[in-house]
């Protein structure tokens, strides 16, 4: 099923209405704070700090966070929820304290008895969010339900309003009755508010992380199997390959005479990859938490080079961002501009810096600190600044065996963060064989070997995409055009 993502904007008059509504819930319960009678400690916290926390926190979702992530107005919804039950579960032990006031309620109450009648509404309340969750979550596009939905309680609430004035009720009950009408009337009109996305983009829902969507429709096999083989390093295959790179090197020395004086066969390696998630996508996926995620337009490139090639010469790691609509000189240009900002400079890099204030720690502390990133890996947490800088959290990560002249190496992937590959390649090399016509050719060969995790997708998948990977570089000057279709990877 297509996930549905809604939105609402802020040329809307009725997103800035439901807007001023919560807000003014938020100021009718801060004077009913203020001047009211005083409450316990516990009911306090429940009828004036919490919907005063909702009320704020569903205005700022709506006006800052709405046309983009209108779906985190779900929480502050449950605790909307949560409130009302709490004030059920209140009027409910004030009454069964004063029997006769119970008594002349009458009605529904009368027939439910005292804690029935608070569990109905606690049943109530949970169905009233689990609907607004399914429409948030993008499981329905009949918003005309939601408005009906959304209208029940605010006009209940206002009906209860409007009878307590003509009772006489005490002036800070009224604030607190006004409050809890505009509190769902402004959900009310956020409903009204809301429309679909039509623009055929994806648009982030719950379940997503900051760096990649969650690939909701792979099979059950691969679901359970994420939960059989916890650690990447006990689900990774490799895959042993050389790349015969005569026409390779034609292209280099092609492009060298155009005037890219460092370009080299790692550029086109790189490119040859990038243009492979192009087609195939399922190679830019990652898994964290025992879920797949899919990083889509972004292809993030992580790398380990010395500053100077000496066995005491300083380490770094550089990252780069990518797309799959790269061309080679585009790659080229990005690439060189982060090398040549590392090697001209400091060795003071974020992720040094990073690397540097952990170093620092005392070593169980420092124990501690990863254990807490790893949980907050797990669920998708850890901030931003922070992935950005992490070497382990990214699409690809290379290293070239080729200047320090030895063969590849089987590198081990890495449990910490989500680098679902890890490419390593050799130094060239001569090869003597025979043509088609019998003749002896020397040929010269890159040898690479590629470890994967075989839970982002399965070995006939990476197969597919390497033998695409050769074929561009056979023929790598279909590299200089952007490709001509980008495949988008499964729902």
């Amino acid at each position: 099923m297509k996930i549905i993502r809604y939105y609402v904007s802020r040329k809307n008059p009725l997103t800035w209405l439901a807007v001023a509504m919560s807000v003014g819930a938020a100021v009718l319960l801060i004077l009913s704070a203020s001047f009211g009678p005083k409450l316990s400690a516990v009911n306090f916290s429940f009828q004036k700090i919490l919907p005063i926390l909702v009320a704020l926190g569903f205005a700022f979702i709506v006006a800052v966070r709405g046309p983009k992530t209108l779906y985190r107005s779900t929480k502050p919804v449950f605790w909307a929820c949560v409130y009302f039950g709490q004030v059920a579960l209140d009027w409910h032990l004030r009454l069964k304290a004063d029997p006769a006031a119970a008594n002349a309620l009458g009605g529904g109450y009368a027939l439910f008895g005292y804690m029935r009648y608070v569990i109905a509404c606690w049943i109530i309340y949970l169905a009233f969010y689990f609907i607004y969750r399914f429409f948030m979550t993008g499981r329905s596009k009949r918003l005309l339900f939601l408005q009906i939905v959304t209208l029940l309680p605010f006009a209940v609430l206002t009906y209860d309003f409007i009878n307590a004035c003509t009772k006489g009720v005490e002036n800070f009950d009224l604030f607190d009755k006004l409050a809890n009408v505009l509190l769902t009337g402004a959900l009310f009109v956020a409903a009204l508010a809301m429309h679909r996305f039509t623009d055929g983009k994806y648009h982030p829902t719950w379940g997503d992380r900051s760096d990649g969507r969650r690939v909701r429709t792979i099979d059950g096999m691969n679901v359970v199997a994420n939960y059989i083989m916890p650690n990447r390093n006990g689900a990774s295959n490799s895959i042993n390959g050389k790349i015969e790179i005569t026409n390779v090197e034609r292209y280099i020395h092609k492009k060298r005479a155009e005037g890219m004086e460092n370009f080299g066969i790692f550029h086109v390696i790189l490119a040859a990859y990038v243009r492979s998630i192009a087609k195939y996508p399922g190679c830019n996926r990652f898994l964290s938490g025992q879920r797949v995620y899919q990083r889509d337009e972004d292809i993030q490139f992580t790398m380990a080079m010395k500053k100077d090639m000496s066995t005491d010469g300083e380490e770094t790691m550089i990252k780069l961002h990518l797309t799959q609509t790269d061309t080679i000189e585009q790659l080229y240009e990005k690439f060189n501009k982060v090398y040549e900002e590392v090697k001209s400079t400091p060795l003071d890099s974020s992720f040094d810096a990073v690397a540097g204030a952990l170093a620092s720690l005392p070593g169980l502390l420092l124990k501690f600190v990863v254990w807490v990133l790893k949980v907050m890996d797990y669920f998708g947490k850890i901030p931003k600044f922070l992935l950005e800088v992490s070497p382990f959290h990214a699409s690809v990560i290379f290293t070239s065996m080729g200047s320090l002249g030895i063969p590849p190496i089987l590198h081990h992937l890495y449990d910490f963060g989500n680098l679902p590959v890890f490419i390593a390649v050799g130094r060239k090399y001569r090869k003597q064989e025979f043509d088609a016509d019998g003749n002896v050719v020397v040929r010269r060969y890159v040898d690479y070997v590629m470890n994967c995790d075989e839970r982002t997708v399965d070995g006939f998948y990476y197969a597919t995409a390497m033998k695409y990977f050769h074929k561009l570089l056979r023929n790598p000057e279909v590299l200089d055009q952007p490709p001509e279709e980008i495949v988008r990877d499964i729902d």
